[in-house]
């Protein structure tokens, strides 16, 4: 029910961090676990199906289908039996108009419904991060994981994808992990702050506290701590 951001300066290990969770990277010691289960063993895809979702900093989309299809075939990756006797992208499309009016649905919640037949390839980037934002909604898992999501997105466009996590949010009942760059998003969005530099956690806690700690100021905002000397 909460948003934890994970903040710090470039190479600090923010998407290292999140490749762990998610399972694009294996780890070398500790664990990880989703509410009570251990799922370091866990491949990538299954963590997805166990409740993992990730938008990632690079979108990750398939470019040669519609808008609609893309979010057609995500909400059947969550549909109970979807994976029964294989994984059938698209036998039960033609039986199944409820599942295309969810996806119209969550189309228009993104802003994106006049643009459901168009080629995702031919989108502008900032369309295609909302598709993907999108895409993680028809999942609907207990986590959502959101790399830097308006990285590359116009000052029109970021707002609606920043209002998205905020209804996310606002309805207390999901996990929500956000890397972020632009510290005014943090200090809007986030219950809590996880500071990351040179691969290490330097504070962890609520916004206010940890973005006012002498740590803090000097690696990442540049901020020299009190104390501390010019070379």
């Amino acid at each position: 029910g909460k948003l934890t951001a994970i903040v710090g300066p470039n190479g600090a290990g923010k998407t290292t961090y999140f490749n762990l969770i998610s399972g694009q990277i294996k780890s070398t010691a500790g664990a990880i676990w989703l509410g009570e289960e251990d799922i370091t063993g866990c491949s990538a895809a299954l963590r997805a199906v166990k409740g993992l979702g990730r938008a990632f900093q690079l979108t990750n989309l398939f470019p040669r289908l519609t808008v609609l299809e893309n979010v057609r075939l995500a909400i059947q990756a969550k549909t109970p039996g979807a994976h029964r006797n294989g994984f059938n992208f698209w036998s039960i499309w033609s039986d199944s108009a409820k599942l295309v009016d969810q996806a119209v649905d969550i189309l228009a919640s993104v802003s994106m419904a006049q643009k459901r037949d168009a080629i995702v390839g031919n989108l502008s980037h900032g369309d295609q991060r909302k598709l993907e934002v999108a895409m993680l909604i028809a999942m609907d898992p207990k986590v959502y994981m959101f790399d830097e999501p308006t990285a590359g997105m116009s000052i029109d466009e970021a707002p609606i994808v920043l209002e998205l996590i905020r209804g996310l949010k606002a309805l207390h009942d999901k996990t929500i992990l956000l890397v972020e760059h632009k510290m005014d998003v943090v200090r809007d969005l986030a219950d809590r702050i996880i500071v990351l530099h040179n691969g290490e956690l330097v504070a962890d806690g609520e916004p206010a506290a940890v973005i006012a700690s002498p740590i803090v100021q000097e690696a990442y905002l540049g901020t020299p701590a009190a104390g501390s000397q010019d070379p």
